[in-house]
């Protein structure tokens, strides 16, 4: 954010990741972003992979057995996944746990098998009163492709109700910028995130971006991809980063996993969503979609 829009800015580490919330200096301010924080808390603790009674873990091991009912914001995220899903014709599938686990990018949590299909149809049930179902033995989710938008989303209500005039909330990269007041933000290259390729402006949107693995703290060097195609269980190299614009960032978050997966089919999912997105190509080429704008190359 631009130091004229913030006077608070604050950190904390959640999500896997740094989570910043700059608003505003108001009174009640320092209480709306410690408010904000607990909303972010909250959805790390309904939706963590790698936390035993998240609600994740808990529809891990025992939605395949019975029925399991969740918080109404993990049953809100299942709803959005499952239709991007069928949106973005699979490109988008939050049951690639398993191949995740197998590559080492998520803990071992049971057999390391995908869902058979056998029975057809789609392997994740919703069900009256908030209640998920996995109608195959192999299935495990992860939303991490999903939930730190929600969870910046959530962040952003908070703020707004607690009578915050604007501000940003970012979570690693995906970010919500909301107020009458513009924010710039940087874009990395992602051959190289130590380099800065483009500036854009944000107002009353989400921004998130996916690609290569990049860790500033240990190194410079990128550390492959950690998108995986549904279809093959493998990395996603078709592009070597997305960045998505959008209404909200869930929205956003996950759509840049479609776009990294299936570049040539993103235009017409993207412009259906009201969204858009500038993608990275291997040569470091950069394509914009349609709705794409106020783009410029950064000093």
């Amino acid at each position: 954010m631009d130091p004229a829009s913030v006077s608070i800015r604050r950190a904390r580490p959640l999500l896997g990741t740094f989570v910043e919330i700059g608003v505003a200096e108001a009174p009640g301010a320092e209480a709306a972003v410690a408010a904000a924080f607990a909303a972010v808390a909250k959805v790390h603790r309904l939706m963590s992979f790698h936390e035993q009674a998240s609600d994740v873990s808990r529809l891990n091991r025992e939605a395949c057995k019975r029925a399991v009912t969740v918080d109404p914001w993990t049953f809100a995220v299942l709803e959005t996944a499952l239709d991007l899903k069928r949106r973005s014709a699979g490109a988008f599938d939050i049951t690639v746990a398993p191949v995740l686990e197998r590559l080492g990018l998520l803990p071992q949590a049971g057999r390391a098998s995908r869902p058979s299909r056998a029975s057809g149809g789609e392997p994740i049930e919703l069900l009256a009163g908030r209640r998920i179902r996995f109608r195959d033995p192999g299935v495990r989710i992860d939303l991490g492709g999903i939930a730190k938008g929600f969870a910046v989303d959530r962040a952003v209500d908070v703020l707004r109700a607690d009578g915050v005039r604007c501000g940003l909330v970012n979570a690693g990269g995906d970010l919500a910028a909301f107020g009458p007041e513009s924010e710039t933000v940087h874009i990395r290259d992602p051959r190289d995130p130590r380099r800065l390729i483009l500036a854009l402006t944000v107002r009353e949107e989400a921004l998130a971006t996916s690609g290569v693995r990049f860790d500033p703290f240990r190194s410079g060097a990128t550390a492959g991809v950690a998108i995986i195609d549904p279809a093959t269980g493998a990395a996603a190299t078709a592009v070597c980063g997305a960045t998505v614009r959008a209404a909200n960032c869930m929205l956003a978050d996950a759509l840049t996993k479609a776009v990294m997966v299936a570049p040539a089919s993103a235009p017409p999912l993207l412009s259906s969503l009201r969204a858009s997105a500038l993608i990275v190509q291997e040569n470091g080429d950069l394509c914009v979609t349609d709705g794409w704008d106020a783009v410029r190359l950064a000093a």
